[in-house]
């Protein structure tokens, strides 16, 4: 029995002296001027993390430079952010991710206090909210764009995050593990704060300074390219995750078109007794069941919708939640007889 007593408390104790296993995860392309850098700043900031650079195709010294700095280097040849992403959380075997960019533009030294707050509070997405040093770092068109596609996403989804489009999150591995990450590019980052809000995960919002790219050091997101590429993904996750919000607006705006149509009609049917214009009762006519058949879409699209929704919170629930990790049920027997 004392044996027993004393394999128990021991468990417990490597229980409270386990540290997670941090990897540091930098997709780039064509970072030669600053990847050096974010490699070397989180190795200082967090010692006992594992940098991974994700090599996107470039063309410069990115890679040679991330492993002089001491990362870890991979290479994915499928061009885009959302690839890139998706190829990492798959490799990568990890209890917390940081995903950031490597342009140097994120402050490593938050890290620390993302990773305490995502474990403290067994938290699933600890979001670094830019905090522009200058104007010149967050130029007023982007910050214009990104007020404008993160309000679409909190109107439908939640307003539970007001930088959706950051690229520095702090991830538990249940989040990374249950992330479909189907996104080709920069759209990444939308469907990774709408995979937190449809599965209703607990996670934060943490501002962090956010400063100008260097000198030499170009951006490779295209203003309006990427930015209508994010807005035709936010609704193509509309209708995979609000169908019934999508299709009603479909509806109503058939509904409306039809009604509109059908007004001058009725009020001549009603003086005359006459519909004078045949095909015009028959193009509202038919708007109108379109309207109706789209309602229809709706609702069954929201049942599978549901289904598919369950299964993902199953698989996610699966996945043990971010913190000192659970230790193992001893049962011990306590006897009365003599050994």
């Amino acid at each position: 029995m004392q044996r027993q007593v004393a394999e128990y408390i021991e468990t417990i104790n490597e229980a409270l002296a386990w540290a997670p296993d941090v990897a540091v995860l930098v997709p780039c392309y064509n970072e030669e001027a600053t990847v050096g850098s974010v490699v070397r700043d989180f190795r200082t900031c967090l010692p006992h993390a594992t940098v991974y650079v994700y090599d996107n195709n470039s063309s410069d010294r990115t890679i040679e430079e991330a492993e002089k700095a001491g990362a870890t280097v991979h290479r994915q040849p499928l061009q885009g952010k959302g690839n890139v992403v998706r190829r990492m959380f798959a490799d990568i075997e990890a209890d917390i991710y940081i995903l950031v960019d490597g342009d140097d533009t994120y402050d490593a030294a938050s890290a620390s206090e993302m990773i305490q707050r995502l474990m403290d509070e067994s938290l699933d997405l600890v979001n670094g909210a830019r905090i522009a040093e200058s104007n010149e770092a967050y130029r007023a068109g982007h910050q214009f764009g990104n007020k404008l596609l993160t309000g679409l996403v909190r109107r439908i989804f939640g307003a539970r995050m007001n930088d959706m489009l950051s690229g520095y999150k702090v991830l538990s591995r249940r989040f990374v593990k249950s992330f479909p990450a189907l996104a080709s590019g920069f759209e990444t980052e939308i469907e990774l704060s709408i995979h937190a809000l449809e599965l209703r995960m607990p996670i934060i919002e943490m501002p962090t300074p956010y400063r100008s790219r260097p000198e030499n050091s170009v951006s490779k997101l295209s203003t309006y390219r990427d930015g209508f590429r994010i807005l035709w993904t936010i609704l193509v996750l509309t209708k995979e995750e609000r169908p019934q919000i999508l299709f009603s607006m479909i509806f109503a705006m058939l509904a409306l078109v039809s009604l509109g149509l059908a007004g001058p009609l009725m009020l001549t049917y009603l003086e005359t007794g006459l519909v004078p214009r045949l095909p015009t009762a028959v193009l509202a006519c038919g708007t109108m069941l379109l309207a109706f058949l789209s309602l229809t879409c709706g609702l069954i699209l929201d049942t599978v919708t549901r289904g598919r929704q369950e299964m993902k919170r199953i698989q996610y629930l699966a996945i043990p939640a971010p913190g000192i990790p659970a230790v193992e049920s001893h049962q011990l027997q306590w006897s009365t007889q003599e050994d």
